[in-house]
């Protein structure tokens, strides 16, 4: 199986504080990689060090076999990511938007527009205003822009973050369907154990900065084991 992400012994220290330690992993292609542990732990630091966001202390990150390095920025073409919370032009519509997303991209993906908004489940809001969507609604615009750009990897920072039970449904079956349906290798954190077991192929468990252990199992271990740990 190849590895579409590849990371070795990666630390990040700010002021002398270490946030990140020691983190080895590795991310296979076709699987959902389920990023979990709480608030804090490391997460949104590794996943910034991979978009070459923030710089490592210390380690080595690979994507698709190559290097990262300070000045690497080629690769992210294939990355498509939500980091955090998707900030859109609200006033525009989720058309406009996208639009936008593709010509500062410098990619000529607008003919895709409405085959993601679909695949999202926004084709038929797609000229409604941003500053009118849920929550849930945003979240599904934040992947549409993502993927626009048909990228291999999707890196998604707790997409379920505040959502309802209706909008985490539609977000775990988005996920799965970005996975069976197009073959995108997704690297998912979330701190609520529930919901990365649903999906996850792997789970790696994060706390303090430190990677405690990667559960690639049967649901049925990895429930066993997850209970252990939390």
């Amino acid at each position: 199986m190849d590895t579409m992400i590849e990371i070795n012994r990666l630390s990040k220290a700010y002021k002398g504080e270490e946030i990140v330690s020691d983190v080895t992993m590795h991310i296979e292609k076709g699987e959902i990689y389920g990023f979990l542990g709480p608030n804090g732990a490391g997460k949104t630091t590794i996943m910034k060090m991979i978009l070459n966001l923030v710089k490592p202390t210390s380690g080595e990150i690979r994507i698709l076999g190559q290097p990262v390095s300070h000045m690497s920025y080629q690769y992210l073409k294939h990355i498509g990511s939500i980091i955090e919370y998707p900030v859109f032009y609200d006033r525009l519509t989720a058309v406009d938007n996208l639009k936008l997303h593709c010509k500062y991209m410098g990619c000529s993906s607008e003919k895709r527009i409405p085959e993601v908004l679909g695949i999202v489940g926004l084709n038929g809001v797609q000229h409604k205003k941003v500053h009118e969507f849920s929550l849930g609604m945003k979240q599904r615009l934040g992947i549409a822009r993502a993927i626009i750009t048909n990228p291999a990897i999707l890196i998604l920072d707790e997409p379920i973050n505040g959502l309802d039970p209706v909008g985490i449904k539609d977000i775990r079956i988005l996920l799965l369907k970005l996975k069976n349906e197009y073959g995108m290798t997704i690297l998912v954190s979330s701190h609520i154990v529930s919901e990365i077991e649903s999906v996850a192929d792997t789970i790696g468990i994060i706390n303090q900065g430190e990677l405690l252990k990667e559960v690639k199992c049967r649901r049925s271990v990895k429930r066993a084991i997850l209970r252990n740990i939390f």
